[in-house]
């Protein structure tokens, strides 16, 4: 317990300066931050199984076993290269948030195409489910899906119901793939989406359910899944899929995933 005794008595001759108040404060809010950005993707799992293998490095050393201590420390040295290996989606959709702007979203809270377009998106839902018609809408929100745009065929139409309802309508040029909404356009047509890697999903879930997943793992997107065979609503939302929906649980998921993210950005503002 030596060192702790000479640890607390180094603590209580620091000179603390406003600068290394706000050293420390902002350092706070950038892990903060980060955690955040990292809740509930398959990343925040890493960073649970680094802390526990630091954990275990320390207390190795503490202890005095050399070798574990050394296989540990040379893990620690090359992991940030693992991670960047295998999480290139998420530090990609992090640099994103950290930099993108959400000073056009007032799809639910305060813009007066808002409520609009959830009714025109839920009834076009609700209508394509009750024919059976395959349907993928992306609805973009702070994440750009300009790549994902440029896969398909350019419109920059208004959005509408009705041209919802004959971009789907099988056999017309545009029918497979997805369609992307910003604000109240629609930006584009027949684009493709990535797929997820997720092995466990059920195996009812055909390409539009997996391409809707995926989108809304690599951006903060909300994906709209129509089946085809089912005629089932679904709304892909960070990796997770809700479902089964219909026109008014559609509205109320969207009007609360638009609020929260409007409210976010209010208070960044």
């Amino acid at each position: 317990m030596t060192w702790l005794v000479d640890f607390l008595r180094e603590l209580t001759q620091l000179q603390v300066t406003f600068a290394d108040l706000a050293d420390i404060l902002t350092v706070a809010v950038l892990i903060y931050i980060l955690l955040v950005l990292l809740r509930g993707s398959r990343a925040m799992q890493m960073v649970w199984g680094i802390v526990i293998i630091v954990v275990l490095y320390l207390g190795a050393t503490a202890l005095g076993l050399v070798t574990l201590s050394t296989i540990l420390r040379d893990f620690l040295f090359y992991l940030p290269f693992a991670i960047i290996v295998l999480f290139q989606q998420e530090i990609r959709r992090m640099l994103t948030a950290f930099g993108g702007s959400t000073s056009w979203v007032r799809l639910a809270g305060g813009g007066d195409d808002g409520p609009p377009l959830l009714n025109e998106l839920a009834v076009g839902a609700q209508t394509l489910a009750a024919r059976k018609i395959g349907a993928l809408i992306a609805v973009q929100r702070r994440d750009s899906l300009t790549s994902w745009a440029d896969t398909g065929i350019r419109l920059e139409a208004r959005f509408s119901h009705d041209l919802l309802m004959n971009i789907f309508i099988p056999g017309t040029p545009l029918h497979d793939g997805a369609v992307i909404v910003s604000g109240n356009r629609l930006v584009a047509a027949a684009c493709f989406l990535p797929l997820t890697t997720q092995s466990e999903l059920s195996t009812e879930l055909g390409t539009r359910h997996r391409a809707a997943i995926g989108l809304s793992e690599e951006t903060d997107a909300l994906v709209i899944v129509v089946s085809e065979e089912t005629g089932t609503i679904s709304l892909a939302v960070e990796g997770q899929l809700l479902r089964p929906l219909d026109e008014t649980t559609l509205r109320n998921a969207l009007a609360e995933q638009l609020y929260q993210l409007s409210v976010a950005g209010e208070d960044a503002e």
